[in-house]
Parts: structure tokens; sequence; C-alpha cells
């Protein structure tokens, strides 16, 4: 007799940096995966043959976040996990229009996991006690605000009070923790003045790379208990 089939891990921004070591890591450890990408890059075909289900969106608008629900919908009948990886960080610039920058950075932020966690959650739950989970990823400067990213730190608040109320909705079936992180890793074309600069702003004085966030995640994901917590993953740089 053949077995449940695993439910997929769904990460948003899964193309990039963090989200893509995420996809990888959960395909090595043969855990499907569904990533959604805005841009196709080389490492989307990467994911694809290593047999991830990559799906492209769109979440400038609420249309593209509820269409690429409706496709997550036709290709899995339950979710083990949503990753909320995708982000943007602009900065208040002279000329800007200051809406526009706050819509943008309260679109992709708050409206795409508020209307993703909602559509979704069905497929979430109806799998036990704790068996499902969704992480958000907000910012070390949720605590600390931004003056030059007022828009993208004021988000980011927003998504962390969000963690707190969709883990009293959904609880106990599914989990809900944010991830607060600071210089987990560096741009390629990032200077040394630069690094060293950043490397000074924390106090373990290091970029840990991102078996950091994949190691905290793994915690999360087998923890029966924790749910509605942010964990700050940012060298103590909030006390530097």
């Amino acid at each position: 007799m053949m077995g449940t089939p695993q439910r997929p891990v769904l990460i948003t921004g899964g193309g990039r940096r963090i989200g893509l070591a995420l996809a990888h890591h959960f395909l090595n450890l043969r855990q499907p995966v569904i990533v959604s990408y805005r841009n196709d890059y080389p490492s989307i075909e990467g994911l694809r043959q290593a047999g991830a289900v990559c799906i492209q969106a769109d979440f400038s608008t609420d249309e593209g976040i509820l269409s690429f629900a409706e496709k997550v919908k036709s290709t899995t009948r339950g979710l083990r996990a949503i990753v909320h990886n995708a982000s943007a960080w602009l900065a208040e610039k002279p000329g800007a229009s200051l809406s526009d920058t706050l819509s943008c950075m309260l679109q992709i932020h708050v409206h795409a996991p508020y209307l993703l966690n909602h559509a979704l959650q069905d497929l979430l739950c109806g799998h036990g006690h704790a068996a499902s989970d969704i992480i958000h990823f907000t910012d070390y400067v949720v605590e600390r605000g931004s003056d030059k990213h007022i828009a993208y730190a004021a988000s980011k608040a927003a998504l962390d009070n969000m963690t707190r109320s969709f883990a009293r909705k959904l609880a106990p079936e599914v989990k809900v923790n944010a991830i607060a992180p600071s210089l987990i890793l560096f741009n390629e074309d990032d200077d040394e003045q630069y690094r060293q600069k950043a490397l000074n702003k924390s106090l373990m004085k290091i970029a840990p790379g991102e078996k950091e966030i994949i190691d905290l995640i793994d915690y999360l994901f087998t923890s029966c208990y924790v749910t509605g917590r942010s964990f700050g993953v940012d060298g103590g740089r909030p006390l530097n």
C-alpha cells in the first residue's frame, strides 16, 4: 500500500539568495518544493531540474497574488509550509513618489502574505496538531526603525504583527513564526570597504550565510510548541 505523498513546502521568491538555498535544502531532503519567482533567473531552471515546481508570479497586484494562489491549489492538495521570503527594499529618495514607495512595500510585505495565508489555509489545515508551518521573513529594523527606509520598516513591522494574529487564528494545527534577519550574506558586488563597515555594525562581526536561517527553520518545523514568535538572526546588531 502506498504511503501518503509528502506535502510540498511553498517558498515565495525562491530564485535567489536565501529562498534559493532553502529550496535546494528541502529538495536535498527529498521534500517536495513549490517556489514562486518573478524573473526567470538561470537558478530557476536548476530548481526545475532538481524537481521543484516553479510558478511565475507577480505580487505587485492583488490579482497577481490571488492568481498565484489558484495555481498552487491546482498543483497540490496540501502544503507542509509557506515560507514568505519574497521581498523588496526601497528607500525614500528625492523625486520619487512617497505614495508609490509605501504602496510597493505594503504590497509585497503585507498584501502578499495576508492574501496567500487566507487563500491557502485549507491546504495547511487538516493534517494534525502542529503539522504545518507559516514562516514570515521580517527584518531587525522592526524593532529599531529606519530613517532611510521608513516604508520598508513599517511594512515589515506590519508583517511581524500579522505573525501573532495568524498564529492565534490557525492554532493548533498551523504554527506561525517570524524570522528577523540582518546581514546573513553579502552580494557578490559588495566591495571590501562596505563589507567591513557592515560587519562592524553587529556584535558577532560575521556574515553567517544561509545555513543559519536553514537551521532555524528546521527547528521551527520540528517543534510542536513554538508559535507566534519572532526570532532575531542579527548577530546582536540591535545591541551594538
